[in-house]
């Protein structure tokens, strides 16, 4: 009974009938809903709160709220499944190379005056963390982020998240430790070359020159930031 009624809500929410921050009915309400019990009806907002749609606050002045699904708690769970697997770091990477390059060749296809724009101002961003590593880190990843996200492909949007979670936490393990040396630096340059020159070949619509370009600075990236003492997902996130 517990899933039936979480089933239910979760219908609700995915479906957008019950909104972000909308509280939801009181216990007694959805008790005399369903027609459950309180230890039924509470267990299913365990189920939902364990799948992050809903967020519940105990106590008199408590209950439970909505929350819209997010790309970060697909990409967590797909982390807990790489490590429970023993996936290893070059395994997430080789998926990059094989999602990455198609779909920005989708977007060179696709793009719009707004995309290009939208692009440009995230490498000022680039510009601007030049000399501040970890946040330089960031910005990278924030502009793989927005390359998906222009594809306007939602399905592409979640997978590349999870990718993206994992192949951050090993990039900013990596500067941490490869900081101020000549392979960092060269590193970073010929990555900050890929990035200016993907925007100008999108633009351009040149799909397949976008495409290769892709799969080569991908596949550079992870020849650099691959290392012996992290070989699995597990080493990483332990």
């Amino acid at each position: 009974m517990a899933e039936l009624v979480a089933g239910h809500l979760r219908r609700q929410i995915v479906r957008g009938e019950l909104s972000e921050g909308e509280a939801l009915p009181s216990e007694a309400a959805l008790m005399e809903q369903f027609r459950v019990s309180r230890p039924t009806l509470r267990e299913a907002f365990r189920v939902l709160e364990s799948e992050s749609l809903i967020s519940v606050r105990r106590g008199a002045h408590g209950g439970a709220r909505v929350q819209v699904p997010d790309a970060d708690v697909a990409a967590r769970y797909a982390g807990l499944i790489l490590e429970h697997r023993g996936t290893t770091l070059e395994d997430v990477y080789e998926a990059r190379i094989v999602i990455e390059p198609p779909m920005v060749a989708l977007l060179a296809e696709r793009r719009s005056d707004a995309d290009v724009a939208r692009l440009r101002a995230a490498l000022v961003d680039h510009d601007a963390a030049a000399d501040e590593p970890l946040r330089s880190i960031r910005t990278h990843t924030a502009f793989h982020a927005l390359l998906t996200e222009l594809t306007g492909n939602q399905t592409l949007k979640v997978l590349s998240g999870m990718l993206e979670r994992i192949i951050e936490m090993a990039n900013l393990a990596h500067v941490e430790n490869d900081l101020g040396t000549p392979a960092h630096e060269r590193a970073s340059r010929k990555g900050l070359n890929a990035h200016r020159r993907i925007v100008d070949l999108i633009e351009a619509g040149d799909v397949a020159g976008a495409e290769e370009l892709w799969r080569r600075h991908l596949t550079e990236a992870r020849d650099y930031l691959l290392r012996a003492d992290v070989k699995t997902v597990l080493d990483l996130m332990s």
